[in-house]
């Protein structure tokens, strides 16, 4: 969860602390916004916390193709799926 105190700097803070940013971050484990001039820029993240997310995003989307597969109709039988697998095995 994103602490509003500590977790939004500007770029000049991130500048002159940077290895203070980077050891924050990895222990909060807290993604860290970026302003410049008062106005969000960018998010600075650990490395683990990014692929997290990319880890989720991607299974949602795994989880969404499969839905719409359902709501067309495109699914087979477990029955189906024997043939297919005990063919391809052969």
């Amino acid at each position: 969860m994103i602490n509003l105190v500590e977790d939004i700097k500007p770029i000049s803070y991130v500048k002159a602390h940077t290895a203070d940013v980077l050891k924050q971050i990895r222990e909060k484990n807290n993604p860290m916004i970026i302003t410049q001039n008062g106005e969000a820029r960018a998010v600075l993240m650990n490395v683990n916390y990014y692929q997290n997310i990319m880890d989720a995003i991607n299974l949602l989307k795994i989880l969404s193709i499969g839905e719409n597969d359902i709501k067309n109709g495109n699914i087979i039988t477990e029955e189906e799926m024997d043939k297919r697998i005990e063919k391809i095995l052969d």
